[in-house]
């Protein structure tokens, strides 16, 4: 069995998660930790980006929209249009939390918030 996890168009998840993410400016913000899938569709929803805390502790979980990523190939990394601030204010959850996945009107705000349409319209 091959195991492939990374083509020139394609990548495993496995490989995204742990991916840092930048601004537009390469300020290093985050993380990513996980990646939402559309069931039914098969298209990645939403990059969780992991930011702030120390060693784990006091760390936040930002729901981004997948359409607010682009990779850049020379950071290595994803970079978002976005300034630190931006990210503090946007819409957070605890590790050991779940946000309200599936619920239309969180999911909406969290689009509102990042100015990019659902991904279930586009």
């Amino acid at each position: 069995m091959h195991d492939t996890h990374e083509t020139s168009a394609l990548i495993g998840a496995d490989k995204v998660e742990g991916t840092k993410v930048y601004n537009a400016d390469g300020e290093h913000l985050g993380e990513i930790h996980e990646v939402m899938i559309d069931k039914v569709s098969g298209n990645v929803a939403y990059a969780v980006m992991s930011f702030g805390g120390f060693l784990g502790i006091g760390q936040k979980y930002h729901p981004l929209p997948w359409s607010a990523l682009d990779y850049d190939t020379d950071a290595e990394g994803y970079v978002v249009k976005l300034t630190r601030d931006q990210l503090e204010g946007g819409p957070t959850y605890d590790a050991g939390k779940t946000p309200r996945w599936g619920d239309r009107d969180y999911e909406t705000k969290l689009h509102d918030y990042y100015g990019l349409p659902p991904y279930w319209l586009a």
